[in-house]
């Protein structure tokens, strides 16, 4: 079977799906006019500058420049080969491949980590059939009984168990002849000091498989059965495994996150297990407390709303608080789930039931603001006046911090009458905050000197490039328009690249091919000229072009190489001139009238 797939099957693949269903499973789009606008997947942004056109089928982000159809989509997402990418975009379609070699090398970076990959999903299938086959899981199986999970959960989560032992996972890789230096590189095995050979990290553990965005396998976390330390061990970091970058359960719960247009957030995957089991399908989860801005990268390309769910001792408060203000720092909007004192998620839905952790714990989450006045009473005796004072003024202080005019009062009004102080002394003192808050602001700038980012202007494009971008946008539109371009200036556009996409897009309508712009962008050879045909092809333009406007783009692009001439002899007049060799300075002289003469002619 041949790894090529037919220029037939790709546009039968390329029209059984929607660009932006596919797109809209890695990036939250809104409508905007014609188009769907999103933060682009590709670099960091807060505001969205990525677009994507169910009508043409690309997309394109006016920030880095990244465009396309849906296949390049797919691969620059995934790192995926082209053929790679026409299979996963078949799959979604329900369009077969019975011809096709699927089974084709992917791109070098990936093709180094093969074992790697393999080596992961070969120790979960191992683990799985241990905890829920074999004697050496019963007590395993026993423990997670007890704990609520049910069947249908470690099937779903591919939850296993490592049996202990030194050697059980290194002889079952072995046996598959995978290099045992990649699978302890990788993080599956260890190595002795005294004698540098293999062991297996995880023992006498329940095992969590870890996954990246696109569903891969790429650590575990394990959770220690009976006695030993440390309670949970994670795989190293390593090439595919950063857990910075990672948060569990994203690749299943991603739909679900765009479907509610919120995520849950939770500290750790049991939570997310024990939540699934609850109902709460758009839960994932840090591998720790801290959040990092890769992780919330990740969850703001998905929703805009996320729901806290952290333990509610200290430590777990402490976490929220913080990590509310990353996210609200992030455009993120924040609600917090509050749990009873010393309960995470899965002690309360054990002890509850999964009904009421979804209603009373996540349905009456509480806003951000609601959250910080019960974070600042922790600890304080409310009935000490000094204590109470001291809380006052710090939820001032949270209260000056709140964008919007009618939330500070809400919240004022809130506080004195709980107190019994005056509004409008509250006001007073919530305004000084506010002013001291500005002045410490504007002082804290200055103090670290940070050079004023300079704005470059967006670049005034010469009339001869706006017309040749005109002219080849129409082209991608319309067949007709492209033949009379091209017998009247056939391939003499001035820019390089724009004379390429020309001679590809003659060609292309040659062949017999109408108007297809997502199949012409597939059919080009360089990636640049790509970008820039999807740029073009994105442009807002009147549907129909008048023969009045067709003739002054083409009068724009013959005309320059004519310009160009008359600055050459400018050029030369003044040297002429430096030389004081007058006459020829003249001559040049008389020859530029008649050119500028001419060219206003035309």
């Amino acid at each position: 079977m041949s790894p090529r797939i037919s220029e037939e099957k790709v546009d039968e693949i390329r029209k059984s799906v929607d660009i932006v269903d596919v797109v809209s499973e890695y990036v939250q789009l809104k409508k905007q006019g014609r188009n769907l606008t999103g933060l682009c997947p590709f670099h960091g942004e807060k505001t969205p500058s990525f677009s994507v056109s169910a009508e043409k089928q690309l997309y394109h982000c006016f920030g880095c420049g990244a465009g396309g159809n849906v296949f390049s989509f797919i691969m620059e997402m995934e790192g995926l080969s082209f053929v790679e990418a026409a299979a996963k975009i078949a799959s979604k379609g329900n369009v077969s491949l019975p011809d096709v070699d699927l089974d084709v090398k992917p791109k070098d970076e990936k093709s180094a980590l093969t074992h790697w990959y393999k080596g992961h999903l070969l120790a979960a299938k191992l683990f799985h059939h241990v905890l829920i086959s074999t004697d050496e899981g019963k007590d395993a199986r026993e423990y997670l009984r007890q704990r609520g999970f049910t069947k249908e959960a470690i099937d779903h989560f591919q939850i296993g168990y490592a049996p202990n032992s030194w050697d059980f996972l290194t002889n079952f890789l072995n046996k598959r002849e995978l290099p045992m230096s990649e699978m302890v590189e990788c993080g599956l095995l260890a190595v002795r000091e005294f004698d540098k050979k293999p062991f297996d990290r995880f023992r006498d553990r329940i095992m969590f498989p870890i996954w990246n965005k696109q569903g891969e396998i790429i650590a575990f976390g394990g959770r220690i059965l009976k006695d030993g330390n440390p309670k949970y061990l994670n795989s190293p970091e390593s090439d595919v495994f950063n857990k910075s970058q990672i948060l569990y359960y994203i690749h299943e719960a991603r739909k679900v996150i765009r479907k509610k247009s919120e995520a849950v957030l939770f500290e750790g995957y049991v939570d997310v297990i024990a939540a699934w089991r609850a109902g709460i399908d758009n839960g994932v989860a840090t591998l720790g407390t801290a959040l990092t801005e890769g992780q919330v990268k990740l969850l703001h390309r998905n929703t805009d709303k996320v729901i806290l769910c952290y333990d509610s001792d200290n430590a777990g408060q402490n976490a929220t608080f913080k990590n509310a203000k990353i996210l609200e720092q992030s455009g993120i909007s924040v609600r917090v789930a509050r749990l009873p004192d010393g309960m995470d998620p899965d002690d309360y839905i054990q002890k509850f039931g999964g009904e009421r952790f979804s209603q009373d714990v996540i349905g009456q989450s509480l806003t951000l603001m609601g959250f910080k006045f019960q974070f600042f009473r922790r600890g304080k005796n409310l009935q000490d006046e000094g204590q109470r004072l001291e809380y006052i003024q710090s939820i001032l202080h949270e209260i000056s911090k709140l964008k919007h005019a009618v939330e500070r009062d809400h919240y004022l009004r809130q506080l004195a009458d709980e107190f019994s102080i005056s509004l409008e002394a509250l006001k007073q003192e919530q305004f000084q905050i506010y002013k001291s808050q500005s002045k410490q602001q504007r002082r804290e700038t200055h103090s670290k000197q940070i050079p004023k980012l300079t704005v470059t202007p967006k670049r005034i494009l010469p009339a001869h490039e706006v017309a040749e971008r005109k002219l080849l946008a129409y082209m991608l539109q319309n067949k007709s328009v492209a033949f009379q371009v091209e017998d009247r200036i056939g391939g003499a556009f001035n820019i390089d690249q724009y004379q390429a996409i020309a001679a590809h897009l003659y060609s292309f309508y040659s062949e017999g091919y109408g108007s297809n712009i997502s199949l012409f962008i597939e059919q080009l050879p360089d990636e640049h000229l790509k970008r820039i045909t999807t740029e073009l092809a994105m442009m807002t333009l009147p549907e129909d072009l008048s023969e009045q406007e067709l003739d002054d783009y083409i009068r724009q692009v013959e005309k320059y190489p004519q310009k160009l001439e008359i600055e050459k002899l400018k050029l030369a007049r003044k040297q002429a001139e430096d030389a004081k060799d007058y006459h020829k300075a003249a001559t040049i002289g008389m020859d530029i009238i008649k050119m500028e003469q001419a060219l206003k002619n035309t």
